[in-house]
């Protein structure tokens, strides 16, 4: 067979791909049918999973322990209350509610939290409720204008006036001690169950009023709240009895 030249050999392609051929083949035929059962199987890596991200959980009693150990004067409480911003409470409230009164008066009262008017007053126990403590108080001859004090536990008011849940009332706790041991009254009164627990971690208003108890280093006196005696007019008399109590120890009378 005469060998081509390169012009020769590339007509000769040139031709055999107009007739369709369009692969190389070998000298010996090749069966495509004759394949293996299976596909040979490549053997999978093996992947580590990654290691889970633990998010640690933050301890906001803690920080707010640490919140309200910055504050050197009340000015600063108040503030530092303000950023507190783990309270979800603070996004559904008007105000902050923070005291009334004068401070470092020989009484402190402390309420449970702001309702609405509170709320929108931006001062605890106003209202009707404000109206009974202002009359109990006078009672006593003791005035929010010249000889109490006042404060909440909760300075924000819980939707629906609801009643603060207990991690509400921890993380409110340190600021509440910061707040008493700043404003340095010599006696308390922990009006309702909210005051009891987070003064004394005990609950039952009903019976614990009528027995001194201690918190920061103070004597506290346990006693209904004024708008528990609104609806239950019955009990005054035992609320009297428990302010009698409380003048006769602002007097040094008492035991």
């Amino acid at each position: 067979m005469e060998s081509l030249d390169w012009h020769s050999g590339l007509a000769a392609l040139e031709w055999q791909v107009e007739l369709g051929a369009d692969e190389c083949i070998s000298d010996a035929p090749i069966n495509r049918y004759d394949v293996p059962a299976e596909a040979p199987k490549v053997a999978a890596k093996a992947v580590k999973p990654a290691a889970p991200v633990i998010t640690p959980k933050l301890d906001v009693v803690a920080e707010a322990q640490k919140a309200a150990q910055t504050a050197s004067n009340l000015d600063e409480l108040k503030a530092a209350m303000a950023g507190f911003e783990h309270c979800d409470l603070r996004k559904g409230a008007q105000n902050l509610v923070f005291s009334d009164g004068i401070v470092g008066a020989p009484l402190m009262v402390v309420g449970e939290a702001p309702g609405r008017e509170e709320d929108i007053a931006g001062k605890p126990f106003i209202g009707a409720a404000g109206a009974m403590l202002d009359r109990m108080l006078g009672a006593i001859d003791v005035s929010r204008t010249k000889d109490v004090y006042i404060t909440n536990v909760i300075p924000w008011r819980p939707p629906s006036n609801r009643d603060p849940k207990s991690l509400e009332i921890a993380m409110m706790q340190p600021f509440l001690m910061r707040h008493i041991a700043l404003a340095a009254p010599k006696v308390l009164i922990a009006m309702g169950n909210i005051s009891c627990q987070a003064l004394l971690d005990r609950k039952g208003v009903t019976r614990l009023r009528g027995t001194w108890a201690e918190a920061a280093g103070l004597p506290v006196m346990p006693m209904f709240h004024p708008a528990y005696l609104l609806r239950n007019p019955a009990v005054k008399r035992e609320a009297w009895a428990d302010l009698l109590d409380v003048r006769a120890r602002l007097k040094g009378n008492g035991p």
